[in-house]
C-alpha cells in the first residue's frame, strides 16, 4: 500500500495510541461481577465499542434509562485506573514524525471526553483533534466519529489513514471511506506489527528510524 497521498491519521485510543488493556478489562471484569454478566463474555465484544452499544448486546432487556447507569457505572470504574496506562511502543516516535512531515493527527475513541483526555494524559500525549462518543450520535462502527474528525481536520476523508486494534473500529474507517491500517493481526489496508512500522512507512528517511 503506498501512503504517498496520505493528508492526514486519525487514530483510535485504547490499544493503538494508548496500552489501556489490562485497565479497560479490569473494569468490565468488576462490572461483570456487580451485573451478573460472564466476564469473557463481555470482555470479547467490549473492546472499541461504546460502553452501551456492549451493554445492550450483553442484557439486551434493559430499558434507555437502565442501560445509561449501567453505561455509568463502568466507566466510573475506568476514570481513576490509570497506573499502568502507557503510551504503546512507537506511539510518541510515530507522532513526532507526523510533525515533522506536517501530517495533522486526531483521535477518534468510544471513550468518553474525561476517560479520554486522563488516559492521554497518562500517556503523555496530547490530541490536537479529539472526538469522543459524546461528540457523536452513534458511535462505532458507524463511521460519523471518523468522518467527524477528517472534517474538523480538514482532510477530505478519503485521504485519511485510520489506525485502529479493533475490528468495530476498522469498520468505522472503512464505512467512512478511509484507508485503513491494523495493529494485533487485524485485516487493514496496512496491516502493522507496532506504530513504529507505521512510522518507517510514513518517513522512510534515517532520522525516523
Amino acid at each position: 500500500m503506498g501512503l504517498g497521498g496520505i493528508g492526514a491519521v486519525l487514530f483510535d485510543m485504547d490499544g493503538t495510541l494508548v496500552d489501556s488493556d489490562a485497565a479497560v478489562e479490569r473494569a468490565w471484569e468488576q462490572w461483570a461481577a456487580e451485573y451478573g454478566v460472564d466476564p469473557a463474555a463481555a470482555l470479547t465484544i467490549a473492546h472499541g465499542s461504546p460502553a452501551d452499544r456492549t451493554i445492550r448486546r450483553l442484557l439486551p432487556a434493559l430499558d434507555d434509562t437502565t442501560v445509561a447507569a449501567a453505561s455509568a457505572r463502568q466507566l466510573a470504574l475506568q476514570y481513576d485506573d490509570l497506573s499502568d496506562v502507557v503510551a504503546t511502543p512507537g506511539a510518541h516516535d510515530l507522532l513526532t514524525a507526523l510533525a515533522r512531515l506536517g501530517l495533522p493527527w486526531a483521535v477518534v475513541t468510544s471513550a468518553d471526553r474525561r476517560l479520554a483526555e486522563a488516559r492521554l494524559g497518562a500517556a503523555g500525549i496530547i490530541a490536537p483533534v479529539l472526538v469522543t462518543v459524546e461528540d457523536v450520535r452513534v458511535g462505532k462502527p458507524d463511521p460519523e466519529g471518523y468522518r467527524r474528525a477528517a472534517a474538523r481536520l480538514g482532510v477530505p476523508v478519503p485521504r485519511c489513514l485510520v489506525v485502529e486494534d479493533a475490528e468495530v473500529g476498522l469498520r468505522a474507517g472503512r464505512a467512512a471511506g478511509a484507508m485503513t491500517a491494523a495493529l494485533k493481526g487485524l485485516d487493514g489496508d496496512l496491516r502493522l506489527d507496532d506504530l513504529t512500522q507505521l512510522t518507517r512507512h510514513l518517513d522512510p528517511s534515517p532520522t525516523a528510524r
